[in-house]
């Protein structure tokens, strides 16, 4: 490649079409005849004059124009070395002002990051690429950087220059890819955005930050420049005690939300709450009924709210839909103060084609992949991310990185992992490409996948990753050491499943479905499985949960609390949606708040009670959590009453003396004299008895407990008889 001359640069320049404007413009050497000398360029297409001030001497060098366009040079004969400077412009409109000239400043960026980010391995990528609040050599302004390795330019717009792409001209880094820019002055809360020129130096696309710390409110979309090291964090004691809990082995009960419609104000214009308010009033509802952990639809930022977060934009932005920064990570603090963990559902699988976001971004496929059999998903119109390109991978491995740094998030929940598995995902023959042994399954993405759960799991002790993975995937939260995925727990779809088709048919024929309570236990410990009723399920004319029950009033509330007793008794960890506590008529609908009204009546107020007493033994009884992915934590009494619907199982603690046996009735028939066999000879305490009149049931039960006799029954060595209520789950313990 020749050599272009200082012309050429200049064209280049004013046509906002270099590779490294800072090549030309800035202070540089000048030796002509063998004298030694200082030039300064500028581009400056908003001035009339321009001046070069000397910051220590204070001496004034005036500027040419030397292209009518807005191009300045001055060649200062009276100075051998560089000195510090700063430019006085004046502009057409005889406005004056002086700043520091961003082209005077050296790459912030090292050689070291750049081979790390080339490599793939840069797992802070979120310190280095983006905007950066930062002094560089004393002076304080931001750093952009962002990664185009197929741009032929890339510049950093915004209102501070008018969104004029050919002012600041950013310098691609050797052969990486990357583009920076120092901007001397720059602050928090100036918005921007990168203007990239494709390679064939004709299109143009305007492109939010992948990087933004935090972005407008839709349906703006620009990036803003945000400090996110500022907030004091007040959760020391939570951070050190999660190291030390195994959650596979504590309580893990979840309360799943969508913040935009969990609570809104219809007396200020049907507004959200923000991160503050949810802050006081969702941190102290979670608190008051029990749960161990709140798990949030995607936070991040999205241009769609009927996406409910799942198409995201911006992956390192909380959406500013509901406040700062630094007000959700209030939010997260005061949870944790509170005792409460806190889960983010995170959409690695796939992102929304808006022409601000990831999509076609220098101009290339350079996030998706480019054939649509693998870069396009049929579903949810959305782009399929290249897990092959290290990039790519790197990019999405620091963002769950950042969420536990940054956030100090306790786990995230990866949405969709089936659609990432399997390369035939939702497609017809012809419309996929099998891989390199002509199978379907994925490879990059399992490689990811396993990357994200080893890096994520070493570098922060005490962390959750949660799969939602719809097929039987083998292994999916099992070690990478054998073989599996490496999350630490997967949805148990299946039985959710199994479960709502049981519990929608009427009780006379449920005799016939018998195989559907018990199907769970052949497969419940083959992984660490997490129990769901969550938002899919009570969505797009499947009705709520309540609806979903068969029967008048009363039988609709007593098979939902019995379907909820079976999920807390069940092994497993819990996950409830919004709203199915207090018992919604209508289906969640993500523009309005939960029927919080409903708890003025006593049905929905007594269900609520009951979804916090089930919290409270969940927490409070071993046996109900600490064996969950052991078959030495359950035994079932009797599964063969197909008949009567009944079913009866022990649940153990790793001391075998601790245990509990939870007896259930699925027909509205009640049972009188029902004996079933237990373990010990003594008093069995009646601690739950979801047809309890304090929950709205019929009030039938055993007076509190019963003693065992010492008569043998269904292969233990003791049996009790007792009253069954119809449709109810009751939970007995053993006084000693």
């Amino acid at each position: 490649m020749r050599t272009l001359n200082l012309k050429e640069h200049i064209k280049l320049i004013v046509n906002a079409k270099h590779w490294d404007p800072f090549m030309v413009l800035g202070m540089h050497p000048l030796e002509e005849n063998g004298r030694k000398m200082i030039v300064v360029r500028a581009f400056l297409p908003h001035a009339a004059k321009a001046s070069v001030i000397d910051t220590n001497t204070k001496k004034i060098f005036e500027m040419t124009l030397i292209h009518k366009a807005g191009f300045f040079e001055v060649i200062c004969t009276d100075r051998k070395n560089i000195f510090k400077y700063i430019l006085r412009v004046t502009t057409h409109e005889g406005k004056e002002y002086e700043f520091y000239d961003p082209y005077c400043f050296l790459p912030v960026l090292g050689d070291f990051d750049l081979h790390l980010i080339g490599e793939g391995t840069h797992l802070n990528s979120y310190e280095k690429l983006g905007a950066h609040i930062i002094k560089h050599n004393g002076i304080k302004g931001t750093h952009f950087a962002v990664w185009a390795p197929n741009a032929k330019r890339v510049s950093v717009i915004g209102n501070f220059n008018n969104w004029d792409g050919r002012r600041h001209q950013m310098r691609v880094l050797g052969s990486s890819g990357i583009w920076e820019i120092f901007i001397p002055g720059l602050g928090e809360g100036e918005i921007y955005k990168f203007e990239i020129l494709a390679k064939n130096g004709k299109d143009v696309f305007i492109k939010s930050d992948p990087y933004a710390f935090y972005s407008e409110l839709r349906p703006k979309s620009a990036s803003i420049v945000w400090n996110i090291n500022k907030y004091q964090w007040n959760d020391n004691e939570w951070m050190n005690k999660r190291k030390e809990i195994n959650l596979l082995e504590s309580p893990v009960s979840i309360y799943e939300v969508h913040l935009g419609s969990w609570m809104r104000v219809p007396e200020d214009g049907n507004r959200y709450l923000s991160y503050r308010e949810y802050s006081e009033k969702l941190v102290n509802y979670v608190k008051d009924m029990g749960y161990t952990h709140i798990e949030l639809l995607p936070v991040t930022e999205h241009p769609f709210d009927g996406s409910w977060g799942y198409q995201t934009i911006g992956y390192y932005a909380v959406t500013s839909r509901f406040g700062t920064p630094e007000e959700f990570m209030n939010f997260v603090d005061i949870c944790h103060q509170n005792n409460i963990g806190v889960i983010l559902d995170w959409a690695p699988g796939h992102f929304p084609t808006d022409g601000h976001g990831l999509g076609f971004f220098d101009g290339t496929c350079l996030y998706e992949h480019e054939d649509p059999r693998l870069g396009y998903h049929p579903d949810w119109g959305t782009k399929i991310f290249n897990y092959g390109r290290k990039e790519v991978k790197n990019f999405l491995i620091s963002n769950a990185l950042f969420w536990f740094d940054k956030y100090h998030i306790d786990g995230l929940r990866v949405d969709a992992v089936a659609s990432m598995l399997y390369l035939d995902y939702s497609r017809k023959e012809g419309e996929w490409i099998p891989n390199k042994f002509g199978g379907r399954e994925n490879l990059d993405a399992i490689d990811f996948i396993q990357d994200f759960n080893k890096i994520s799991h070493g570098k922060f002790q005490g962390i959750l990753t949660i799969a939602e993975e719809s097929t039987a995937w083998p292994g999916v939260s099992k070690p990478v050491y054998l073989g599996g995925l490496g999350f630490s727990m997967k949805w148990n779809m299946g039985w959710m499943h199994d479960m709502l088709e049981y519990f929608s048919k009427d009780p006379i024929y449920r005799k016939y479905h018998h195989n559907n309570l018990t199907f769970s236990l052949l497969y419940a410990f083959s992984e660490n499985f997490v129990l769901v009723f969550s938002h899919d399920e009570v969505v797009h004319g499947k009705c709520s949960m309540l609806n979903k029950m068969p029967g008048d009033m009363w039988q609709k509330f007593a098979n939902v609390r019995a379907l909820y007793g079976f999920m807390f008794t069940h092994p497993g960890k819990k996950l409830m949606f919004m709203g199915n506590e207090i018992g919604q008529w209508d289906e969640w609908n993500h523009d309005k708040s939960l029927d919080w009204h409903l708890l003025g009546f006593t049905p929905h107020k007594c269900l609520q009670k009951y979804i916090m007493d089930l919290n409270l033994i969940y927490k409070s009884e071993p046996s109900l959590y600490e064996l969950d992915y052991s078959y030495k934590g359950f035994e079932w009494i009797d599964f063969r009453d197909a008949d009567s619907s009944i079913i009866s199982f022990i649940r153990k603690a790793k001391d075998p003396e601790n245990h509990l046996v939870i007896v259930c009735n699925f027909t509205p028939v009640p049972r009188n004299n029902y004996r079933f066999g237990v373990p010990s000879l003594c008093f069995y305490k009646e601690i739950l008895n979801s047809d309890s009149q304090i929950y709205w049931g019929s009030n039938m039960g055993n007076s509190g407990g019963v003693f065992s006799e010492n008569l043998p029954w269904h292969k233990q060595p003791c049996s009790i008889n007792i009253t069954l209520p119809p449709l109810s789950v009751t939970i007995f313990k053993p006084m000693k």
